[in-house]
């Protein structure tokens, strides 16, 4: 969801293809390891031909594209990014979601998961919300800041996952304001939708 919600925001043309990753078929019936020989999404189709996979190299790939200088001109964006630090803290944002939340969030999803592994996972899911928590705590809106980055879909589509793990979100109250903050956005609204998370 999060590479859907950075198209939405980066407002280019694009089409999406559900993937049913347990028989390994698009939703036209395409073998998905021909598209992404990993077996899991997301994989980006890029117009060249080529396949770009992983979630945070997909990203990084629509930030640096469309929304660092969308149709050539500066956008907030892309003048906050424009900073060193600020792109090596985007990159740390995503790396930590990615290594480190998305990955304990994973065996919660896994049904050949033991109900004490389950219980297990989600004290890490914990520990790892502790730390998001304690970053937001500062009355920044989004992680760098004000402004709204892909490291910000990320965490929203991985965060939002707590809601199907018996996870209460509540307990870690800035995450709680992060997450209702950025599903008002129109991308998220639209992505979510056309995800059929929401009507």
């Amino acid at each position: 969801m999060a590479s859907h919600i950075a198209l939405h925001e980066a407002g280019i043309p694009f089409d999406i293809e559900s993937v049913d990753t347990d028989a390994g078929l698009t939703a036209s019936g395409i073998d998905f390891t021909t598209v992404n020989p990993k077996g899991y999404v997301p994989a980006l189709a890029l117009d060249s031909g080529e396949v770009l996979t992983e979630g945070a190299a997909v990203l990084q790939y629509i930030s640096e594209q469309y929304l660092y200088q969308k149709q050539g001109e500066q956008t907030p964006t892309g003048s906050l990014l424009a900073d060193p630090i600020q792109r090596a803290r985007l990159r740390e944002h995503l790396n930590y979601t990615g290594s480190e939340l998305h990955k304990a969030f994973s065996p919660l999803f896994t049904s050949t998961t033991s109900e004490e592994n389950k219980a297990a996972a989600r004290t890490n899911v914990a520990k790892k919300f502790d730390y998001v928590n304690h970053l937001l705590s500062d009355g920044r809106l989004f992680l760098l800041g004000t402004t709204f980055t892909v490291a910000d879909a990320y965490l929203f589509a991985v965060s939002n996952w707590a809601n199907f793990t018996d996870l209460d979100v509540e307990k870690w109250p800035h995450i709680a304001a992060f997450l209702q903050r950025v599903a008002k956005r129109p991308a998220v609204k639209a992505a979510m939708k056309a995800e059929g998370l929401i009507k």
